[in-house]
């Protein structure tokens, strides 16, 4: 089988020196890098990982190499794969199968050729490796010892398997880490969401108004930016407890048809389907614009707009104008995927530091747990959060306090 599949290997200059910008911000991730050379935690192990392929994912992955793992990478959405970090990768000798603007059976392909050597661990974003593994190729789970997922969505297809009782070995839910959620979610989404906008767009956002469907923590980060930036935010909800929180949180709360008449800008970030309809872009201003933060380009239906449409346009590279029966223009960023990736670079490398520095303990703590965890979805150690934690405070020049020994007897009883 070919070694790597990318789209043009020349451009790989251009994607080592993403990697190594982001290298360079990213602390605890070359700390770990400067430990895996020493201990060698990976040495003889396969491990097949598919997150969205641009420069920090493929430093993660380099770093997990110099741990001595054998990688086979590829990409976790056709979008966001940046074809100049692909071609650094397959540069540096690892096994990769991506590049960008690959249609669904190319991407179906590369997941297949990622797994292909049988891993030992899985390293997923949005389950897809897992699930392509489980039901159309069981043959290549034989050597899985486990795995860590790094989404939202991916935990809850994990977990949706667990209940069906067909999850075949451990995954670790690196996403509900607290050092993942509470900094990749809310910061990391809020900026990153936010810089794919504006990029694209070109529009200012204050003054206007800015719909955020979804108050989990990835909605309360583009909620949080969108009113620092000067918008007038609103949010949707079907939970009633996230929905009384963004109340609290100084937001209007409404449901998303009284809301679609009012906004500006759209932002859905729930990881449900079709929380943007036909029926609510019908209502919404003439030049609204839409966009989806979910892992899944689902959250808005886009099949109903492309066969309703009137007309369909390039309003602007990487925004599609879909001009209604009733006259009213809509302009969907991205074709509706994952706008902060599939239009930006995704998350701030000093925030993916952390995130990948939780994928890459939690993938040691699965060699040295071999065979003691049952099938299921796993939560990472606290013990893990807390070095993390501590590592980047040290790295921001950071201290804090420690608890006295009578503090700690009056704590604990």
């Amino acid at each position: 089988m070919e070694k790597y599949q990318v789209r043009d290997l020349s451009l790989a200059p251009s994607g080592h020196r993403k990697i190594q910008w982001v290298r360079d911000n990213m602390p605890l991730l070359r700390g770990l890098e400067d430990e895996f050379i020493k201990t060698k935690p990976f040495e003889g192990i396969k491990i097949s990982l598919s997150v969205h392929l641009e420069a920090k994912t493929a430093y993660l992955c380099l770093v997990l190499a110099a741990g001595g793992a054998d990688m086979s990478v590829t990409g976790s959405n056709v979008l966001s794969t940046q074809d100049d970090v692909a071609a650094a990768l397959a540069d540096s000798g690892l096994k990769v199968y991506a590049y960008h603007g690959a249609t669904q059976k190319e991407y179906d392909r590369h997941i297949e050729m990622c797994l292909s050597h049988k891993p030992n661990i899985i390293i997923d974003d949005g389950a897809d490796l897992v699930t392509f593994l489980h039901d159309k190729r069981p043959d290549l789970m034989e050597e899985v010892w486990g795995g860590c997922e790094e989404t939202t969505t991916g935990v809850i297809r994990l977990k949706a398997m667990e209940r069906e009782g067909i999850l075949k070995f451990p995954m670790v839910a690196v996403n509900d880490a607290d050092c993942k959620h509470l900094f990749d979610n809310r910061y990391g989404t809020g900026q990153s969401v936010w810089d794919g906008i504006m990029r694209t767009t070109n529009l200012v956002v204050a003054g206007k108004y800015v719909v955020v469907s979804g108050y989990g923590w990835c909605g309360k980060g583009v909620a949080l930016r969108a009113k620092g930036l000067g918008a007038k935010v609103i949010v949707t909800e079907v939970d009633p407890i996230r929905a009384l929180e963004a109340v609290m949180d100084g937001y209007e709360v409404m449901p998303m048809m009284d809301a679609a008449a009012i906004g500006d800008i759209f932002v859905s970030v729930t990881g449900c389907k079709d929380v943007i309809t036909l029926e609510h872009c019908e209502r919404m201003k003439d030049g609204a614009i839409v966009s989806n933060a979910g892992h899944f380009n689902v959250e808005i239906d886009m099949e109903a707009l492309d066969r309703c449409a009137d007309e369909i346009y390039e309003a602007r590279h990487n925004i599609d104008a879909y001009r209604l029966p009733n006259g009213k223009t809509i302009y969907v960023i991205a074709q509706g995927r994952l706008v902060n990736l599939a239009a930006g670079d995704g998350h701030p490398a000093e925030i993916m530091d952390m995130s990948f520095a939780v994928q890459a303990m939690s993938a040691e703590y699965l060699v040295r747990t071999r065979g003691q965890l049952k099938p299921g979805v796993v939560s990472v150690p606290a013990e893990i959060d807390d070095n993390i934690a501590r590592r980047k405070l040290k790295a921001m020049g950071v201290s804090i306090d420690s608890l006295s020994c009578s503090q700690k007897e009056y704590l604990n009883g």
